[in-house]
């Protein structure tokens, strides 16, 4: 590295390698001044509902040409955009005298800050409400809304941070790698990354002075950015990116370590649509299927036949191969008119997932029925498991449930650290056990994993998060049941090894991710993997845990096959 050189540091998402010159996204526009309209309010409002029309029907027209998370992000901001409350709110300031700008700019913040006060899902739905209402106002003053600017050119695009609607429009073409001042790990812009193969580094504190045109290398399996490299660098991260792509291109095999050992690579889906980008990636099955895309932005709950017939879709993709679907994890921080939308101080540890569920059984028995008719409609493996469950009593409710509605694999999500603590007890009662890490963490490290301000505790190499993923793997191990991961902790090639290393059986995740940790696998054999997994226990921190595993695998790492 030369003394010219400057590194800055972030979050890396992936263990990809970016070179490109940068490119600012486009500053957000200037606050509307507040002055008395020279239109009448029939006028204003009439520009209002034009805007408001045409930026609803420019989201829907974005979600149908993506899929998963942006797809639906995207469709959600549609609704917000047309939202009735929205609209009155709105209308009412253009009663009293303000220009229709003034009026959308007022409303929508009020409302922001409702949703913030909310905190959880809600509080992050609060970036995508600044998003639509930056783009009525541009809308109504005929300008183009703020976001990805247009380039001829490859580039590095900086930002403070991305709105879906911004990922969704950018040209894969020539997006090199994304860098943004805000987010985690967990946060919109890192999980729309993975979905989409960017190489990303998040939560950088020196992106704000990065200089258009500015050449920088992107090193997310390091975390850095590296601000106008010397050609050596420069030729050396080329070399990489080389290497890299050439290994990545070796096909779709089953996942495995050095040693032949199985390592079954899973797809992460949050709806049946995804299925094929899944199948292409060479996803081995589906091991975590969110179905809250059947009932989130919905007035009441779906019919068992509507229910049935995307349970059916997705199973049909995956003829004869394991697909784990989660039933409803709503509630509380993703409040539902029809099945809790009670305000809670704290929704994170509130009435959510099987909590919920419990408190309205008819959805959780309807959802039971429509995957139970699905189930024998179709020949995939169909497993069936529990979000948020905390006790042992609570485990044997929802086996009993599913089970009595013929269900045949019934399991519970690890994500709460009691049901770790007790993995032993809670696999005696379920026939498998699926770790989400992204909740496991937050609830570990008692921080918010939607909370900008403890973003830095929400990072799963915390040899604490670890250590409770190794009790649930040593059960599984005992038990002789099978352990999965399926938060986005899968998704990091180097910790996907140390997780096997703790036990894991599956790893889930992304299927943009399944090639970089399928790569990844094939470096280590099952006692390498063990080590680096005590390597990882034996550190204070999760940064600490992170170097001294990225510097023992150094130390024999089995190159990749050509």
């Amino acid at each position: 590295m030369t003394e010219t050189s400057i590194v800055l540091t972030g979050a890396g998402i992936g263990q990809g390698i970016a070179l490109g010159p940068v490119l600012r996204m486009s500053a957000p526009l200037p606050e509307p001044e507040a002055t008395p309209s020279t239109r009448t309010p029939d006028e204003e409002k009439a520009r209002v509902a034009a805007a408001v029309q045409a930026v609803a029907a420019d989201l829907r027209e974005r979600a149908g040409k993506v899929t998963g998370t942006a797809a639906d992000v995207l469709e959600a901001q549609s609704m917000m955009a047309e939202d009735s409350s929205l609209a009155d709110d709105v209308a009412s300031r253009i009663d009293g005298g303000t220009t229709a700008e003034r009026a959308v700019f007022e409303g929508f913040g009020v409302f922001r800050d409702l949703l913030i006060g909310l905190g959880g899902y809600m509080g992050e739905r609060a970036t995508d409400l600044d998003d639509v209402a930056q783009r009525v106002i541009a809308a109504l003053e005929g300008r183009p809304a703020p976001g990805v600017p247009e380039s001829d050119q490859p580039y590095i695009l900086v930002a403070t941070d991305l709105a879906p609607a911004d990922t969704a429009s950018l040209d894969l073409t020539k997006v090199r790698g994304l860098v943004t001042r805000e987010g985690s790990q967990a946060s919109h812009t890192a999980i729309l990354a993975r979905e989409n193969a960017i190489v990303a580094i998040v939560g950088v504190a020196g992106a704000d002075e990065l200089a258009e045109g500015t050449e920088v290398i992107l090193d997310a399996g390091a975390g850095t950015v590296t601000v106008a490299p010397s050609a050596a660098q420069s030729d050396e991260a080329r070399r990489r990116i080389a290497e890299r792509e050439s290994a990545l291109s070796g096909g779709l095999e089953p996942g495995a370590l050095a040693d032949g050992t199985p390592v079954p690579l899973l797809a992460n889906l949050g709806s049946a649509e995804a299925t094929e980008k899944a199948v292409a990636a060479g996803a081995e099955g589906v091991g975590l299927f969110r179905t809250e895309f059947l009932f989130l932005d919905a007035r009441m709950a779906p019919t068992v036949e509507q229910q049935r017939e995307q349970y059916v879709k997705l199973l049909q993709a995956f003829p004869g191969k394991k697909v784990v679907v989660r039933v409803l994890d709503a509630g509380a921080d993703k409040p539902l008119e029809f099945l809790n939308d009670a305000h809670e101080d704290n929704p994170a540890l509130g009435l959510r997932g099987i909590r919920s569920l419990r408190a309205n059984e008819d959805i959780l028995r309807e959802q039971l029925t429509a995957l139970a008719e699905a189930d024998a409609a179709t020949e995939a493996d169909l497993w069936v498991m529990a979000p948020m469950v905390a006790t042992v009593e609570e485990t044997r409710y929802f086996v009993g449930l599913a089970t009595e509605f013929g269900l045949k694999t019934v399991g519970v999500m690890v994500e709460v650290p009691s049901a770790a603590l007790l993995a032993d007890r809670v696999l005696r009662e379920a026939a498998f056990a699926s770790i989400g890490t992204n909740d496991l963490t937050q609830y570990t490290l008692a921080a918010d994993r939607l909370l900008g301000s403890v973003a830095g505790f929400q990072d799963p190499w915390h040899p604490a998060v670890l250590r409770l993923i190794g009790e649930v793997g040593s059960a599984g191990a005992a038990y002789g049941k099978p352990v999965g991961i399926c938060g986005e902790a899968a998704a990091d090639p180097l910790l996907a090894v140390v997780l096997v290393g703790l036990g894991a059986t599956t790893l889930s995740m992304s299927p943009a991710a399944l090639a970089d940790v399928r790569l990844s696998l094939t470096r280590y054999t099952l006692d390498q993997a063990r080590t680096l997994a005590e390597v990882a226990l034996a550190a204070d921190g999760a940064a600490e845990a992170r170097d001294a595993v990225r510097t023992a695998a150094a130390g024999f790492a089995t190159p990749a096959a050509p």
